[in-house]
């Protein structure tokens, strides 16, 4: 574990997903404007580290609001996807794209609940040396009792598979360019974020913060997709589950074998009887167990469906980022005087195929 060496602040570029967050957009963005600034004022983070908000395919204002910011200020810059892909896949688009000339990538919900000033001790864990820091939530006093109920068994359940995921943790952490780069050529496409970071092995650490109240707006993790994320992590980490229904079915055998010699010793000694009752209970039963068997085989047969299709994750429509970058910057980078006059200028781009093939590394590119 290296600290960070260079006379330069690293840059940092903040990584925002969001769909249908009009209302907590600007609040979101003055927020994380004014924390930048203070960051580059207390000379911890380099002057042209931005927030990059990644559209994933709103119906709503959502992208008008961003072209709008990004008018008012080219700090904030935006990305829009095609269409709506899930958060992980928006995710990972966004830290893709930060991380062709970002030192470092933070990823953070819109709905700011995450304390936004946990950024400052990330950063400062980064420059410490560290390339992976998780952001931890200190308690879930704000989640209602259900979804806390659920999440600590979700956790539990996780760590018990052997999946190596860190608890109270969701997508609220700091990547090196080094990790993201690291991340990118894990190119499944059944994508749990947190359970594939701690796959990459850096050195790592954990920051404490507090959770709030959404600020505006609702939760775009109503219970189903709840489910179906928690579904996805563990069929996507672990085949143990696959195991269990091995040993439920040896199980089962050894209970028949049990049940039909219990059968025939009654039939010679002349004391059966006809059971309607417990004939169709034991039908019901065991049917109800083979049903759930084959559907969580189906559910890792799925998945190798979708994998064996190799089906692009994203496709970007358009990308919009400032073209100021520091002197010295441009020295280290090795660009022209020319481009250096450049500097202030914003650029909106259209991303064409050469773009889609860029991210393609990480599974983006059509066969």
């Amino acid at each position: 574990m290296q600290p960070w060496t260079s006379e330069m602040p690293p840059m940092i570029g903040v990584v925002v997903p969001c769909y249908h967050e009009e209302e907590v957009l600007p609040e979101t963005a003055k927020r994380l404007s004014v924390l930048l600034e203070q960051l580059v004022e207390d000379k911890l983070i380099a002057m042209n580290s931005y927030v990059l908000f990644v559209d994933d395919g709103s119906k709503d204002r959502t992208w008008a609001i961003i072209e709008s910011l990004h008018e008012t200020n080219s700090r904030l810059r935006g990305l829009k996807l095609a269409r709506n892909t899930g958060h992980q896949n928006a995710l990972l688009a966004g830290l893709m794209t930060a991380k062709e000339d970002a030192d470092a990538v933070i990823s953070i919900d819109a709905d700011l609940q995450d304390d936004i000033e946990a950024i400052r001790e990330f950063v400062v864990q980064f420059r410490a040396g560290y390339e992976v820091v998780y952001g931890v939530r200190d308690d879930r006093s704000t989640d209602t009792r259900f979804k806390r109920g659920t999440a600590q068994i979700f956790y539990k359940l996780m760590s018990r598979l052997g999946v190596d995921i860190v608890y109270n943790h969701a997508d609220y952490r700091l990547m090196s360019k080094r990790a993201v780069e690291y991340l990118a050529e894990y190119t499944e496409v059944n994508l749990f974020l947190r359970g594939i970071v701690p796959l990459i092995g850096l050195s790592s650490t954990q920051v404490r913060y507090k959770r709030y109240e959404r600020f505006a707006g609702e939760s775009k993790y109503p219970l189903r997709k709840m489910l179906g994320f928690a579904i996805d992590g563990i069929t996507s980490f672990s085949v143990r589950p696959i195991r269990m229904v091995t040993a439920t079915g040896f199980i089962f055998l050894a209970l028949s074998i049990i049940v039909a010699l219990y059968a025939l010793i009654a039939k010679i000694s002349g004391q059966a009887f006809p059971g309607w009752t417990s004939i169709v209970l034991s039908i019901w039963f065991v049917g109800g167990v083979q049903i759930m068997c084959i559907g969580l085989v189906g559910e890792y047969i799925g998945k190798i469906y979708k994998e064996v299709k190799r089906r692009p994750k994203f496709h970007i429509e358009q990308l919009l980022r400032s073209g100021w970058m520091s002197e010295d910057r441009q020295e280290e980078a090795g660009q022209s005087e020319s481009a250096s006059q450049e500097q202030g200028a914003t650029e909106l781009r259209v991303a064409s195929e050469p773009a889609v093939e860029r991210v393609g590394s990480v599974g983006t590119r059509s066969r």
